[in-house]
């Protein structure tokens, strides 16, 4: 059990992106800094990559959890440096680039990854993989003119999304349209796309009956979730660090995936999520 509050007080702004995964992680980092230090939290919800990250540049956003490829490939613009001598980066290699380059151009601390990695993926219905015989990426390609992509504005423009996908698969939609993450999967299922965007830690997928696709040719870097915290804010408030080290390890996919369903399918307040999380693993009192 982690040791009272200890500490100076302050107070951090913790940001979130808009869906349930980081509703749930905002909260984890939130509670774990209220119940173990002196510091109050701010938790802004519903803001985008880019804005977040601009947000921890410009000190507006003090902590957030974002994702390796993420950090890799949109924000730190290293996509090109994914594919060496046809040789994929590793997960690690990916993991230490990206740190450096935080800390050194941007004065921002990656912390330890947390333990699951909620990579990009495509999804389509499994009586539809069953129908074409569709496991991969590279067999969706040969039926993908005929099909109708749905997903974010940000997969649909970023150098990790569809744009560069089409090119490594050599594929080509209908057409592509955005879809919130909301209507997402009611979307595939009335039919009116034959292909999402999917996360594997998604708690819908199984409730949907989804098939994920293999990213047969590596495309998507890895995307281990990792917490982001301003350098002046750890070594002001280094118990936070401390403290948010707890994490490291501790989730992975499939407990990520149950804690996700707990609030898309059973209709859990994501705060009661995490919190009954952090107790049950003796992080919290």
């Amino acid at each position: 059990m982690l040791a009272g509050c200890a500490g100076k007080s302050g107070s951090v702004v913790i940001g979130t992106k808009d869906y349930t995964e980081q509703y749930i992680l905002g909260n984890l980092l939130a509670l774990l800094i209220e119940k173990n230090t002196n510091i109050s939290t701010t938790v802004k919800v519903d803001l985008g990559s880019d804005i977040l990250f601009s947000g921890i540049v410009t000190d507006t956003i003090d902590i957030y959890v974002e994702y390796t490829g993420t950090v890799f490939a949109n924000h730190l613009n290293f996509y090109d440096n994914y594919f060496i001598v046809d040789e994929v980066l590793s997960a690690e290699e990916i993991y230490n680039l990206s740190k450096s380059a935080l800390m050194q151009d941007y004065n921002i601390l990656m912390l330890d990854k947390l333990g699951f990695n909620n990579t990009y993926a495509l999804a389509i219905r499994s009586e539809i993989s069953e129908m074409y015989d569709i496991l991969t990426i590279s067999e969706l390609a040969v039926f993908s003119p005929d099909m109708v992509f749905g997903g974010s504005s940000e997969i649909l423009r970023r150098s990790d999304g569809i744009p560069n996908l089409k090119i490594v698969y050599d594929m080509h939609f209908k057409s592509e349209i955005i879809i919130d993450v909301t209507e997402r999967y009611s979307s595939i299922a009335n039919d009116e796309v034959q292909v999402v965007e999917a996360f594997s830690t998604d708690g819908m997928l199984n409730e949907y009956s989804l098939v994920v696709l293999e990213d047969d040719l590596h495309f998507f870097p890895p995307y281990h979730a990792v917490p982001l915290i301003r350098n002046d804010i750890a070594q002001e408030f280094p118990e936070i660090v401390k403290v948010l080290d707890k994490l490291s390890g501790i989730l992975t996919d499939d407990i990520m995936r149950n804690l996700n369903y707990r609030v898309d399918v059973n209709g859990e307040n994501p705060r009661d999520v995490a919190e009954s999380f952090l107790r049950e693993n003796n992080l919290i009192r």
